[in-house]
């Protein structure tokens, strides 16, 4: 087994969404993460906020304010998972409710060190 890392983009922004909205699509999350983690297969993975962050850059560390200027690219939060190739991690991100809000799930390999 090797762990895989999830990476959400994009998504509808909740923030702006009906307090009922927001609850119902937390529970399609929790749906989703609780049954990877019935699978053994959840490391775990947090959301990530939407509206503040830093990008430190070069070699001069230039910070600017981020994370980056259109929605559809920001990093919303992550999941590390356990699976025997990219190929099953990525079928266990098939069930993510973010493709619902036209979002994206990047699957990464976790090198280990």
């Amino acid at each position: 087994m090797s762990k895989y890392m999830f990476l959400f983009r994009g998504g509808s922004d909740m923030q702006q969404a009906s307090p009922a909205d927001q609850q119902a699509n937390m529970m399609k999350w929790k749906v989703w993460m609780d049954d990877i983690a019935a699978k053994g297969k959840l490391h775990g993975g947090e959301p990530l906020s939407y509206g503040a962050g830093k990008v430190l850059s070069g070699r001069t560390m230039k910070m600017t304010d981020g994370p980056f200027a259109e929605g559809k690219e920001i990093v919303g939060g992550y999941l590390i998972v356990d699976a025997k190739d990219i190929n099953e991690a990525a079928e266990l991100g098939k069930g993510c409710p973010i493709f619902e809000n036209d979002g994206s799930v990047e699957v990464r390999v976790v090198m280990e060190m």
